[in-house]
């Protein structure tokens, strides 16, 4: 203890009591002043213990609070320290995000100018392929402007409707493979105008050239008139008579016949060549032309060859029926697909020029601006 405590003895509570006057009368009491003086004592002992305790207590607290106050200085320190690690980690944690900001931008810069250069590659893959594109166009238009312009004069010239109905598919071909979409309405001309060439052919030239060969073959076995055959040699006055007159005046009667009787072989060559000619009228697909060979054939069978003939008469009957198959019919009108594809190309061909006479001042513009 760092105090020093009082000793019993030395303690005026512990000090004896004086002697009390002894009563002359009463006898001296001694057990009674041993207890109070052991009391005494005791309550100074006691005393003294509380005392110490107190100061134990004292010095105890004293010590714990030393050790608290280390204790947390020591913790307040530990806190300073993790608190400027904290502050360096914060200050390095900000230098990396302005570094990677930095990073950041210069990359944002890079993928717009990357950007910048993908979309003029695009632009230039694009104008390339418009190119390549309206190159393509431009040879199947051409091909389809002549394949129509041919049909059209080939039609005028032979009236080869089979042909020109030809070269109207292949010119449907060659718009089906254009690209660009204002193409497409002409095919539905070109389709018209195909159609009525198909109607307009002849639906049996093939079994009517057919006939016309057989006629041709079974023509020289045709019989003439009676008046073209050789007469038997007649008796009698009359029949000299007439023979002594035929060598001054000869009489001979023609009927109407665009030939001699004595030329009935001529005739016969002549038919056959208008058979020919109705033959080369339904080649070259010339119905009018057909049909004045076949009226002149027929009046030739008429005139020249005999009528009461089983033969004769199913020529002239096929004849007939071949006329009226060869009704002419009314020319087709080409020429409407044609000028409808030189408009729409003279409408694209404008189109460019107006496209670069507009993307001009802004050119110029966008180059003035700072």
């Amino acid at each position: 203890m760092s105090q020093d405590q009082p000793t019993p003895k030395d303690s005026p509570v512990a000090a004896p009591a004086p002697a009390a006057p002894r009563s002359p009368g009463r006898p001296p009491r001694r057990g009674s002043s041993v207890a109070l003086a052991l009391l005494l004592a005791l309550v100074a002992l006691g005393a003294t213990g509380y005392v110490g305790w107190r100061q134990w207590r004292q010095d105890a607290g004293r010590a714990d609070d030393s050790r608290s106050l280390t204790s947390l200085q020591s913790r307040v320190a530990g806190l300073e320290d993790n608190l400027n690690a904290v502050g360096n980690e914060r200050t390095a944690l900000r230098q990396r995000l302005n570094d990677a900001d930095q990073v950041n931008r210069s990359l944002r810069e890079e993928v717009l100018g990357q950007s910048e250069r993908l979309r003029n590659l695009e632009d230039a893959v694009a104008q390339l392929a418009e190119k390549s594109l309206s190159g393509h166009d431009a040879l199947l238009l051409d091909e389809t402007e002549s394949l129509l312009r041919m049909a059209k004069e080939r039609y005028a010239l032979f009236h080869d409707a089979p042909g020109a109905a030809s070269a109207y598919a292949m010119a449907d071909q060659a718009l089906a493979a254009v690209n660009d979409g204002a193409f497409s309405g002409l095919r539905q001309s070109v389709q018209a105008e195909r159609e009525a060439l198909e109607k307009s052919q002849p639906a049996r030239q093939a079994a009517q050239l057919d006939v016309l060969q057989q006629l041709r073959e079974t023509l020289p076995a045709l019989p003439l008139k009676p008046l073209d055959r050789t007469t038997a040699v007649a008796s009698g006055a009359w029949a000299r008579l007439r023979q002594a007159l035929g060598s001054v005046v000869s009489v001979q009667r023609d009927n109407g016949a665009p030939l001699a009787v004595a030329d009935a072989r001529l005739a016969r060559q002549l038919t056959a060549l208008d058979l020919a000619q109705a033959q080369s009228a339904l080649l070259a697909y010339d119905p009018a032309d057909a049909n004045a060979a076949l009226q002149r054939a027929e009046a030739s069978l008429a005139v020249q060859f005999d009528d009461t003939d089983r033969g004769v008469q199913q020529a002239r009957t096929q004849l007939a029926a071949l006329r009226a198959e060869l009704r002419p019919t009314a020319p087709v009108q080409l020429g409407a697909a044609l000028d409808e594809l030189r408009n729409l190309r003279a409408v694209h061909a404008l189109k460019p020029a107006a496209a670069a006479s507009a993307a001009a001042p802004a050119h110029a513009a966008s180059g003035a601006r700072p």
